[in-house]
């Protein structure tokens, strides 16, 4: 069977061989500026809403509108256990206690969860939560799909250093287009900026293929580069006019070779403390504890543009540049070294329609389980227009007015109305939008390994919460947060792969959701789970007196409520019964409610 390398170089070559060859379309810049996401965005006046008394933030208004418009109405408020539930997860990624719960529910001041989401957003699990989502984006990974034999040297031992970059810049509120220039070019613009350099780890943890010195290799590795940036940050798949002008959207195949050559003019690096380089051939193993994965400029250079995509075609030089498209004339030639600095301004212009939208776009999808435009990491032709483009129009221009503050967008996010209602589903309302696209309730929302992980340790007093470098996913001692776990492109850990962690080989736009069978039975027969259960198990134990003070607490501590008469008593007569296994009563019934999808969604 190829290896990895072998079929990515295959795959891209039949591509562009059976692209039929044709006459290049001249394109209408004018007309092509004219679709929704080039349009640059701008604040919006409040639509007028009926019930003026429903919204809490700028926000509400426009979803009561569309609400309105459509003769849907919003469900009530969620109850206090589920909002802190809700939130506690959504902002952190863990779970609340019980006496976080209790003392929220008691607290009757107007401002109580003003003041929890403030805490929330202060603790350093906000930023693992962020970054949890971040990594996916940038393809996040501590090895290559391929290797030969014991030969590790194209490996990333040190990958968890830009990991700990990327979660200390969200706990720092970095601004968001500060956080996407130190990630391209933070050794260009602040050259004596050595705290930051792991931040170029976006671009230096990508793929290295064998046969590097290759011309048709290199062009493998560039086209990499350009498509996770493009994606990533503007929503573009700019890496598909490669080969020929783009099919659907304005980016020829100059614009393609314009960017990657700022990527032919980059090597990828492995950066000692000393800023001296480690030899290419230095196993992962033998590599020192403070190398860094970053690149560096080579002698800048641009490229012509290859015919269908063979480099034995060379056509017309492309000067490394910008994207005509989001240019008001013709596009800015890259001069300062390889152009990363000059690509990163770009991207960050205010004046750049596109990374702004993308952005806040990711946020609503993180909190509401439902993006406002559905293809979040492609905003051309053939990606959804959005469900409330003026909406998306006036949160992108305010996050830019707001200093690009993630904390700023996601406080009145999770402030608003619209996400403090209730998931519980209306017949009137499902009859006219059954998919909830004008979101008239909170959507209900299956948790991501990490979380489910992360929270099921939490429950059972096991989770530690130190950072630092990697461990693998099944290590018996690994009771770190799931986001530092190993993550392999040649082999991803097959508990993550079973409950929807991407591939990361590619950057991915957003986790997939699967109920499986073979998920329960993981939770059935894992080692994992058992010993969680058993821990489970003696905490609850601990916690009372008699059997109905340790259910109840049982409930608190994973489902932040109180249980049911129901459930009380089925509990109460299950402990009753003789063990049927290896494991007690009380083992089985951590187990059996470890296992409940009350605790792998959140309401």
């Amino acid at each position: 069977m190829p290896n990895a390398s072998f079929q990515l170089i295959a795959t891209s070559l039949l591509l562009c061989i059976i692209t039929q060859a044709a006459e290049p379309v001249v394109i209408d810049w004018a007309k092509a500026r004219q679709h929704w996401s080039f349009v640059p965005p701008k604040a919006r006046a409040l639509p007028k809403v009926k019930d003026t008394a429903w919204p809490r933030a700028r926000v509400d208004h426009f979803i009561l509108a569309s609400m309105e418009a459509k003769e849907l109405t919003p469900s009530g408020e969620a109850d206090a256990r589920t909002l802190i539930r809700r939130v506690t997860f959504d902002l952190t990624g863990l779970p609340p206690t019980p006496e976080e719960v209790r003392a929220f529910v008691n607290d009757s001041h107007p401002d109580a969860y003003a003041r929890l989401v403030d805490d929330l957003l202060g603790r350093r699990a906000f930023g693992e939560r962020l970054a949890s989502v971040w990594l996916n984006l940038a393809r996040y990974a501590e090895d290559q799909a391929h290797q030969v034999g014991g030969n590790s040297s194209l490996n990333y031992p040190n990958a968890w250093r830009y990991r700990d970059w990327v979660i200390a810049a969200f706990n720092a509120d970095l601004p968001y287009d500060a956080f996407i220039e130190k990630q391209l070019a933070v050794d260009l613009i602040e050259p004596q900026n050595k705290a930051d350099l792991a931040a170029l780890g976006f671009l230096g943890l990508g793929h290295k293929l064998y046969a590097r010195s290759r011309l048709d290799v290199q062009a493998e590795e560039w086209s990499e580069q350009v498509d996770t940036v493009s994606q990533t940050f503007l929503g573009l798949t700019v890496a598909c006019a490669r080969c020929h002008d783009h099919k659907f959207d304005p980016i020829t195949a100059r614009d393609y070779y314009a960017m990657a050559g700022v990527f032919a003019s980059v090597q990828m690096v492995n950066l000692r403390p000393d800023g001296k380089e480690e030899d290419s051939k230095t196993l992962a193993d033998k590599m020192d504890p403070g190398t860094l994965h970053v690149v560096r400029d080579l002698k800048p250079h641009d490229l012509p543009v290859y015919d269908r995509g063979d480099m034995e075609s060379p056509g017309a030089m492309a000067p490394r540049g910008w994207l005509q498209v989001l240019s008001k004339g013709e596009p800015a030639k890259f001069q300062q070294g390889s152009g990363r600095a000059e690509l990163a301004r770009q991207i960050t212009d205010p004046a750049n329609p596109l990374t702004a939208r993308v952005m806040v776009n990711r946020v609503w999808d993180l909190l509401f389980g439902k993006p406002l435009a559905r293809t979040t990491s492609n905003f051309g032709a053939t990606g959804d227009k959005p469900t409330h483009p003026e909406l998306l129009d006036d949160l992108a221009v305010r996050f830019m007015q707001n200093g690009w503050s993630l904390k700023h967008l996601m406080r009145e996010l999770v402030k608003s109305a619209t996400y403090r209602q209730s998931s519980s589903g209306s017949a009137a309302n499902a009859q006219l939008d059954e998919a909830n696209d004008h979101f008239w309730r909170m959507n209900r929302r299956q948790l991501g390994i990490e979380s489910w992980r992360d929270s099921i340790m939490a429950a059972a007093g096991t989770l530690t919460l130190e950072g630092g470098p990697s461990q693998s996913l099944d290590a018996p001692t690994h009771h770190k947060r799931t986001i530092y776990s190993q993550v392999s492109r040649r082999e991803l850990n097959k508990t993550l792969m079973l409950f929807d962690y991407p591939d990361a080989n590619v950057h991915a736009a957003r986790r997939s959701n699967s109920t499986t069978p073979t998920q329960k039975l993981f939770v059935m027969n894992s080692p994992f789970i058992i010993e969680q259960s058993k821990k489970l198990a003696q905490r609850l134990q601990q916690s009372g007196s008699d059997d109905t003070s340790r259910i109840h607490f049982a409930y608190e501590l994973l489902f932040a409520r109180e249980p049911e008469a129901e459930e009380l008593a089925i509990a109460q007569e299950f402990l009753k019964q003789p063990a049927e296994s290896s494991l007690t009563a009380w083992e089985q019934l951590a187990q059996a409610l470890l296992a409940t999808n009350e605790m792998l969604y959140v309401d």
